[in-house]
């Protein structure tokens, strides 16, 4: 086990989950709306998710956009889509009622976003094929890599749901929950851009 790679690899790791991107606006627009208890599912449901996106990319589904260009065009306009669909959906969300019985988005919807959302397939491939060893030690080194991610992801991701959490004290009036609301829109739009450039 190379342990300099797997450093690189938590550096990586750090920076990618870390960063602003769709995962950590839909954490912090979670933790500010519904609290820490469904915000942790849509967090355990995005690191399920990442975990098996990792896997398949280990098992060599990175190597088809590689071997096939449009597939990456393809993911990036699908992706594109859902986050604009879901920066209108927060954009339009109204303010939370008291006892209101919704609680966002699931473990589910979270696991299944992360094979939708471009930032991650970009942290798969990069991960796997930056910081994994050839031959007989290949399993092991990805191993190591999905953990560190795990790890890193769960971390920030804590990070920013506890600061949408902390957020939620600053919001008083419909006025304050709608400029919030915008706020969120507009950044979890712009991440489309980062896809594009």
């Amino acid at each position: 086990m190379d342990f300099a790679l797997l450093g690189s690899a938590a550096g990586l790791a750090f920076a990618a989950c870390g960063t602003p991107g769709p995962n950590n606006m839909l954490l912090t627009s979670s933790g500010t709306r519904f609290g820490y208890g469904p915000t942790l599912k849509l967090l355990l449901g995005i690191m399920l998710g990442l975990q098996l996106l990792m896997l398949f990319t280990a098992l060599g589904l990175g190597q088809l956009f590689l071997l096939w260009p449009p597939l990456q065009w393809a993911l990036k306009v699908a992706g594109s889509g859902y986050l604009l669909w879901l920066a209108w959906k927060i954009g339009r969300a109204s303010p939370p009622i008291a006892g209101e019985g919704h609680s966002g988005m699931g473990w589910r919807q979270g696991a299944l976003f992360q094979f939708l959302n471009p930032k991650s397939w970009l942290m798969a491939v990069s991960a796997i094929s930056g910081f994994t060893l050839a031959g007989e030690q290949y399993w092991l080194s990805a191993a190591g890599v999905l953990a560190i991610f795990l790890l890193f992801g769960i971390i920030t991701g804590h990070i920013w749901a506890m600061f949408g959490i902390h957020l939620r004290r600053w919001l008083k009036t419909p006025q304050d929950w709608r400029r919030f609301n915008l706020s969120m829109a507009i950044l979890t739009a712009a991440s489309v851009l980062m896809i594009w450039r």
